[in-house]
């Protein structure tokens, strides 16, 4: 008799412990496969930490394969399931694509950004989902104050920084709170830098802040925001963004080069082109995890409308305690299917909630018990470190030397502004120059607030950086807001010098223009694709909801799909460079190398002048 075999789909919080669940209970007695566009979990709760320079990338992730040492790990991006021929086509990360046969499936694809269609958001925000968004934070932080000091008008020194937070959930609450401690520390420790007063920004809807938890915890965590000099604005939220600042819905206007978008998640749109029931954008299950109808169909994490038995009529919010619990009794009910074991019913218990405000400030109530200063934040690091799992010792270490020590304010240059686009529906992956065109599917993943004003989606060049200096795009070398000068001290290299960008047009742009249009004209049809592929369903914006999502486990607002592997990145929304112009899709590879993937750097490109590349060795 074969061996049966699972495929789980995304290694978020739900994901990962389906994985690790049922390798424990299969014993081998079955072929594991977890497909995720990354290597690793990401500990969500843990990301603000990251952008504040306390913990390293690597602290928050955690290896798949060193981890999980009975599961096959594919590494690639589903888009599309057939369900009566049992199988899951994806692509992987370098753009070859493959198919798995499955016996069992477990979707746990979790939750992408929540786009309003709100002018210029998609084109000036950025959001806080993925590891490149959170490096990309730090360093344009680190930027703007360096460049605010080294600025001669007042003004604009002002809206250098000044930082803008919209969601005053769980992420955008802990966003705020390290980026204040973050950009102190800054000024304080730079003689130079005498007189400069950063000035953060808090802006939600809601009457209160994180109204999803208790109103004293509450009150506690406004108040330590306002301690640290953070602007908290309820009732207010963004009307419109520009390059230069936003206005905000009392008429007010705020000068500013930062907006991060907190606003919230919604789950991830693989699971509408299956064309089975649907709640919310969420695929209804029942309370086994099972899609009726469906006995080899199990979903959970934000992907799932799992039916709360503890208040009838009710499904359990998307956070990521319960895509953690999800995890454990989908892996048993897996299990049982394949006629070992017996079923679980989905049942939980609220066991609080941590907010970790930085420095030795947090808001907690463990078990119901509400927490505040010092005695909090030793729960929050305990409960974190608990509920790691792993890199629990690289972690305390960092939290330690982050006590007796400065950190460290430096660019590292790794992420620029266009790699991560508010409107990806792959935070997880920057986005790189040269990454070949994407099936049509994703074309609308922004809603309204990503499309161009004439509605032509097909203009979008594939991993192409937008337009300098134009809407969407860079702001103009040498201009307010932008980055410094080529050859100049902070700047990045020359063009065509070494460690420098490619040039603008190569000998090869014409054809991967042409290309491109071909793949964008086939893109606008919204049938499915020739192969017999579901294409994936966009979901447009929908109103504000309390921040779900793979959080930390016991916080109701993050994302518990991290490694959703159901996403792809959609190209930038950024216009052309010129009118006549497309916006430059970056270096192709000769045609002998396989095109790159969102991970690799492009390959060696010969130029007709004789000179190298980035790219070449």
């Amino acid at each position: 008799m074969s061996r049966p075999r699972i495929v789980i789909v995304g290694a978020g919080f739900a994901g990962y412990r389906t994985a690790r669940t049922l390798s424990r209970l299969t014993r081998h007695q079955a072929d594991i496969t977890l497909l995720n566009p990354t290597d690793y979990f990401l500990y969500l709760p843990l990301l603000p930490q990251v952008a504040a320079g306390i913990l390293e990338p690597r602290r928050v992730s955690v290896s798949l394969s060193g981890t999980l040492p009975h599961v096959r790990l594919v590494l690639g991006e589903a888009d599309g399931i057939d369900l009566d021929g049992r199988t899951v086509h994806y692509t992987g990360p370098e753009g070859g694509e493959g198919t798995l046969a499955y016996d069992r499936l477990v979707l746990a694809a979790g939750s992408v950004n929540k786009l309003l269609p709100i002018p210029g958001v998609a084109e000036h925000a950025h959001g806080f989902r993925g590891l490149p968004e959170a490096l990309y934070l730090r360093d344009h932080v680190t930027r703007q104050v360096e460049l605010a000091a080294a600025a001669d008008d007042r003004a604009e020194r002002a809206a250098r920084c000044t930082f803008v937070v919209v969601g005053a959930g769980y992420t955008g609450t802990e966003v705020a709170a390290h980026g204040a401690m973050y950009t102190d520390a800054q000024v304080r420790r730079h003689p130079m830098r005498t007189g400069m007063r950063p000035r953060w920004m808090l802006l939600d809807v809601a009457p209160r802040v994180m109204p999803e938890m208790d109103e004293r915890l509450s009150r506690t965590a406004e108040r330590v925001l306002r301690q640290r000099g953070v602007d908290v604005r309820m009732g207010t939220s963004v009307k419109e963004a520009t390059h230069d600042g936003v206005v905000l819905t009392d008429g007010s206007t705020v000068d500013t080069r930062t907006l991060v978008w907190c606003v919230g998640v919604r789950p991830d749109p693989l699971v509408e082109s299956l064309g089975l029931p649907m709640e919310r954008g969420r695929l209804l299950v029942d309370p086994h995890l099972q899609v009726p109808g469906r006995p080899e169909l199990f979903a959970c994490g934000d992907v799932a409308a799992v039916p709360d038995l503890n208040q009838p009529g009710q499904y359990t919010p998307m956070t990521a305690q319960h895509a953690w619990r999800h995890g454990k009794v989908c892996a048993h009910n897996v299990v049982a299917s394949l006629g070992r074991g017996q079923r679980r019913a989905y049942r939980h218990r609220d066991m609080g909630f941590v907010v970790d405000l930085g420095g030795a400030k947090a808001a907690a109530n463990p078990l119901g018990l509400p927490m505040s200063g010092p005695a909090a934040g030793a729960v929050t690091r305990g409960y974190h470190l608990a509920a790691m799992p792993g890199n629990r010792v690289r972690v305390a270490a960092d939290w330690l030397l982050d006590a007796v020590l400065p950190r460290q304010a430096v660019q590292l240059g790794l992420v620029r502004s266009w790699s991560v686009p508010l409107e990806s529906s792959s935070p997880e992956v920057a986005r790189v120059p040269g990454r070949p065109e994407q099936s049509g599917k994703d074309a609308g993943t922004a809603g309204t607030a990503g499309k161009h004003a004439d509605g032509d989606e097909g203009k979008k060049q594939p991993g192409g950086e937008p337009a300098k200096g134009q809407p969407g795009g860079e702001p103009g070398r040498n201009q307010p807001g932008g980055e410094p000068g080529k050859n100049q001290p902070g700047g990045e290299p020359a063009k065509n010098q070494p460690g420098g960008e490619p040039a603008e047009r190569g000998p090869d742009a014409s054809a991967g223009s042409r290309s491109h249009g071909e793949r964008a004209k086939r893109s606008q049809s919204g049938s499915p694709r020739a192969s017999g592929k579901p294409r994936r369903a966009v979901e447009a914006a929908g109103p504000r909801s309390a921040r779900g999502g793979s959080g930390k486990p016991g916080k109701s607002s993050r994302a518990s799909g991290t490694g959703s592997a159901g996403k792809r990145p959609t190209a930038p929304s950024g216009p052309s460079r010129s009118a006549g112009q497309p916006a430059d899709p970056g270096p192709e590879p000769p045609a002998h190398q396989p095109p790159p993937g969102p991970d690799i750097a492009p390959g060696p490109v010969r130029r007709t002048d004789g000179r190298a590349v980035e790219g070449d060795s």
